[in-house]
């Protein structure tokens, strides 16, 4: 059975119910680049993201992108519209090969009520809250190359890796969805990228980043 891994970040359940979790849902696997949530559809289920990295974003009636969240090992996946019975107001990309398990709406609501998790939730909500808050902020008043950093810290959180483990390896992001989540255009990332290289942080390659010294990235980030 898949488990989670939350190495670096406060687990949305306890790991013992996390557990539980997983004998209520069915496995399914979705290919890199697949919609795993389609935006506007109606919230019948949710997913537990059990391994791979995704990311959520908004697509507005123009066709324009908003870059919302990364997500990984651990995550639920369109709880919100399953809660309030709305259809989803978000669309969840698979950036890597990813597992989850599909939970049906009732019975997943049942879970929670009967186990006591509804506090964990609201939990949930409120960091997915500060965490869009901080980001906002840091649009306003990072400079970029900082802002750039941040982002590959918290997808390397993401994927469990230890900080200390020495490489660690990023895949399925282009540079045009880095653009997204720092809130610039492509050719500013590859500049942003280009210091990052030139400080011996990371290398690149086509939708692959490799973090190879992780203190220097955290100077990076704090940068500002």
């Amino acid at each position: 059975m898949p488990t989670r891994t939350c190495a670096g970040r406060e687990p949305v359940l306890p790991e013992d119910m996390w557990r539980e979790l997983q004998n209520q849902g069915t496995p399914r696997t979705f290919r890199e680049r697949s919609v795993m949530l389609r935006q506007g559809s109606p919230g019948t289920y949710l997913l537990a993201l059990t391994t791979g990295l995704a990311k959520v974003v908004s697509r507005e009636p123009g066709g324009a992108t908003s870059w919302l969240a990364f997500r990984g090992p651990g995550d639920l996946l369109g709880e919100v519209s399953v809660f309030n019975g709305t259809t989803r107001t978000a669309e969840v990309v698979a950036l890597t090969p990813c597992t989850a398990l599909v939970l049906e709406a009732q019975r997943f609501r049942r879970f929670v009520e009967e186990r006591g998790l509804v506090m964990d939730l609201m939990r949930q909500a409120l960091s997915r809250m500060r965490e869009s808050d901080v980001h906002r902020t840091e649009l306003l008043t990072l400079p970029l190359v900082a802002r750039l950093a941040r982002a590959l810290l918290r997808l390397a959180e993401l994927t469990g890796a230890d900080p200390e483990s020495g490489v660690i390896r990023l895949t399925g992001l282009s540079q045009e969805e880095i653009g997204q989540a720092t809130g610039v255009t492509r050719n500013a990332v590859t500049a942003a990228l280009q210091q990052l290289r030139e400080a011996g942080a990371v290398e690149t390659a086509r939708r692959v980043v490799v973090i190879n010294d992780m203190r220097t990235l955290r100077r990076w980030a704090s940068a500002g």
